[in-house]
């Protein structure tokens, strides 16, 4: 019994990655029983792909803002601006999508160093800066355009949303599921030979082949999917959706970041102890103003894909958002108290949130029921993080 106990404490996998998804498939389960069979249809695996994406991109640096002790309440508001001011920009005064866009950036810069340097230099605590910036920017959307809707119509910016054009085809998704999988394994092998060359034990082959052929399984699973969606009056299928592309080249950018630089790991050091952090000589000040630029980066890209998404930019862009973006990092086991957090974990915690409340939608379940469900579950998202951390130190 000793030794299945051993092997599951040192076998290098995150068992609450893990458990995310096992939840997320029991998840997946349910829906599908209940609505009939249309939750895992490839229609709605389409509309939860690109609708999670927005709420993705975000989450995964709102989890080096929370592992670094901060919060940030305003992201919601601050997509709404950008992307009225981006559809604005196209619409009324005529500027072509990628000097909108370029506009929207310098924008979001302003005002998340802004916020970043109330809270870093003047020691004010963000979540009081962006809670006063939820309000501000929410006003900021309505004052940008005057209350009125922006519709775009360029079809190279729609297609980034998603929609009637924005899949990448059936030929693409299956090279690009190809190259990912090639990838995975070429990255076990050398990990493996690296392991072995540093005179390092290795874990036994079928574990890591597991470890690799779970995903690829699932990425090929989700590619056929995506390649069995056609769009009414369209020849051929969709394919991937571009949104879900731009919230998986952000998550590996954000993952190489927080992983393999000196500002990741000056991040993660601000937050495990921040008195210590500043004893060492990490420059705590500039790293929370790159933190929140780094934060106007995301948000801008999350305003495009919602804008294209849309079809238009409205001044109710992104209300409420904040909350799902704090709740996809929570659920996906970032702490709270700050110091851990992955932008895997952040991953999951999207898909969760995204496909409980699309599930919900199916079984046409009412918008206060959903909201107190969806509540509960980042309760239960939080206490699960506590217990897990105390046995963890436990044993």
């Amino acid at each position: 019994m000793q030794f299945p106990v051993r092997f599951l404490r040192n076998a290098a996998v995150d068992w609450r990655l893990v458990f995310m998804g096992g939840v997320l498939a029991v998840l997946a389960g349910v829906f599908q029983v209940l609505s009939g069979g249309i939750f895992l249809s490839p229609e709605n695996l389409y509309n939860i792909a690109q609708q999670t994406a927005v709420v993705g991109i975000v989450s995964t640096v709102m989890v080096l803002i929370i592992v670094a002790r901060h919060i940030d309440l305003s992201v919601g508001s601050v997509i709404g601006f950008v992307g009225v001011l981006i559809a604005y920009l196209q619409y009324t005064l005529g500027w072509s999508w990628p000097a909108a866009s370029l506009a929207g950036l310098a924008a979001a810069v302003v005002v998340s160093v802004y916020q970043g340097w109330l809270t870093a230099m003047l020691g004010v605590p963000s979540f009081v800066v962006t809670l006063g910036g939820l309000m501000s920017f929410r006003g900021a959307a309505f004052l940008v355009a005057d209350g009125k809707t922006q519709p775009v119509s360029n079809e190279t910016f729609l297609q980034l949303g998603g929609g009637y054009d924005g899949g990448i085809g059936v030929t693409a998704t299956w090279v690009l599921t190809a190259c990912v999988s090639l990838v995975l394994v070429v990255r076990m092998l050398l990990r493996r030979r690296a392991s072995t060359h540093h005179e390092m034990p290795n874990q036994p082959v079928w574990v890591d082949v597991l470890l690799v052929a779970a995903p690829v399984v699932l990425l090929s699973a989700f590619a056929a999917a995506m390649n069995s969606y056609q769009v009414t009056n369209k020849e051929a299928p969709q394919g991937i959706p571009i949104p879900v592309l731009i919230w998986a080249a952000v998550a590996v950018v954000m993952s190489f970041i927080s992983q393999r630089t000196r500002f990741g790991r000056y991040v993660y050091a601000m937050g495990g102890n921040p008195d210590a952090a500043v004893l060492v000589g990490i420059p705590v000040k500039r790293v929370t103003l790159m933190l929140f630029a780094l934060l106007a980066v995301l948000i801008t890209i999350a305003a495009i894909v919602s804008v294209a998404r849309l079809n238009a930019g409205t001044n109710s862009l992104g209300t409420g958002m904040e909350l799902f973006v704090i709740a996809a990092a929570v659920i996906g086991g970032t702490a709270l108290a700050g110091g851990s957090g992955t932008i895997i974990g952040s991953v999951l915690g999207a898909l969760i949130m995204q496909s409980l409340d699309s599930g919900m939608l199916l079984l046409d379940v009412s918008i206060g029921k959903r909201m107190i469900i969806i509540g509960q579950v980042l309760i239960v998202a939080v206490v699960f993080d506590v217990l897990y951390r105390k046995l963890a130190q436990e044993s």
